[in-house]
């Protein structure tokens, strides 16, 4: 029998812009103290420790860890592109769960630079190429980033299967800006406009710049442990992982002549029926989410991949207002990517604590009233997708 995995810890430092953080390494120490702080334990009770990232040198994960002791623990490095921080998260829980650790570090950090993503090596295979190649059968290539060329063409399909309208999605980046006003975390401390989201420039599809998460450097990190080792640490009521799957693409994502399946809708989708089933529990018992929103288009495609709706009437959640505060859930009360910023290897980890201490019940003014169960959507292209299901203990 598999044993019941907590997450007692949490950290999370201020996400910023590029340019504007300390090194990763600083960083990462931050989180890490911040996550052993609230759990009340030290470092020297970690057995092992998982860290992820996207763009470093090989090891930066030791480096990092390096900052919170010395201890001669196992320390794994992952990337897993956007996923990246819910894959460590992931492993650590494995490692709980299997009896090969009582407790586990989950940390992840990011030292992005400015500008769209890109290909950092042009002398070999692209490991986007499929997802490439799909695109070109599937819409022209323009001059905009190419990853808002993925997620702006699979909202035009949206648009062009169901009448999906563009203030539709303008109305998910004025939502997520609106709950980051009240996290000291993000990157983003104003309002929007629907018409100021609308005028800014335009990428493809419904997708204009402010629709767009924008690069970010930060860091994120996570206790996870045995229910046992958090009872002899004092702490009765944890916050418990009752269920996580991850899921990689599938023939669809490629055949089905659909960019909304490039961009992981079928991940998601199956990702979220399986941690159903391992949890018992449905997206009826959720009272808060942390889903990916890369870009507009994807927080409306995911309400429908976590079958929150059927298909084809994500946008009806928000033009009835159920997805904030006062509605049948709130998504992204952080902010999301979108305005609480995405520094790739520290996302997950990021999601991971605004959802714990919503929980635990210090929200503070983000706090979702009576929060007792919370789902986590962590998407990477290329591609991997991590659902989590945490429940107040």
């Amino acid at each position: 029998m598999s044993r019941k995995v907590c997450v007692i810890g949490n950290g999370m430092t201020e996400f910023s812009k590029p340019g504007k953080s300390p090194d990763y390494h600083i960083m990462a120490r931050e989180a890490g103290q911040q996550a052993l702080a609230e759990a009340g334990i030290g470092y020297e009770e970690v057995d092992q420790a998982v860290v992820g990232y996207v763009y470093g040198e090989s090891t930066s994960g030791e480096r990092a860890v390096y900052e919170l002791g010395l201890t001669g623990i196992p320390i794994y490095n992952v990337n897993n592109n956007c996923s990246t921080g819910s894959t460590a998260l992931m492993l650590a829980k494995q490692l709980v769960e299997g009896g090969v650790a009582e407790c586990v570090l989950a940390l992840g950090f990011e030292k992005m630079q400015k500008g769209a993503l890109g290909a950092t090596f042009t002398d070999r295979l692209n490991p986007m190429d499929k997802h490439m190649n799909t695109l070109f059968k599937l819409q022209k290539f323009t001059a905009a980033p190419p990853t808002a060329q993925l997620f702006g063409g699979a909202g035009r399909e949206h648009q062009e299967k169901y009448g999906t309208k563009s203030e539709t999605f303008a109305k998910i980046a004025v939502k997520n800006r609106r709950h980051a006003l009240n996290n000291p975390h993000s990157i983003f401390h104003d309002e929007l406009s629907v018409e100021e989201v609308m005028e800014s420039p335009h990428y493809y599809g419904p997708v204009t710049r402010l629709q767009c998460c924008p690069p970010t450097c930060g860091a994120g990190a996570a206790i996870v442990c045995s229910e046992e080792f958090a009872r002899k640490h004092g702490i009765e009521h944890p916050v418990y992982i009752v269920g996580q799957a991850m899921t990689t693409d599938l023939p669809s994502s490629f055949d089905d002549g659909s960019m909304i399946k490039v961009v992981g809708y079928d991940m998601s989708r199956l990702a979220a029926q399986q941690v159903y089933e391992q949890a018992g529990l449905g997206i009826e018992d959720v009272d808060v989410l942390e889903v990916h929103d890369c870009f507009t288009t994807n927080e409306l495609i995911t309400y429908e991949a976590l079958g929150m709706v059927a298909e084809g009437e994500g946008e009806k959640l928000i033009e009835d207002d159920a997805v904030t505060y006062g509605g049948k859930w709130v998504v992204n009360p952080s902010g999301g990517l979108l305005s609480k910023g995405h520094p790739l290897g520290a996302t997950g980890l990021a999601q991971c604590a605004e959802l714990c201490w919503q929980l635990r019940g210090k929200g503070e003014q983000r706090q979702v009233e009576n929060a007792k169960v919370a789902l986590q959507h962590n998407l990477g292209l290329g591609g991997a997708c991590v659902v989590t299901m945490y429940q107040a203990g």
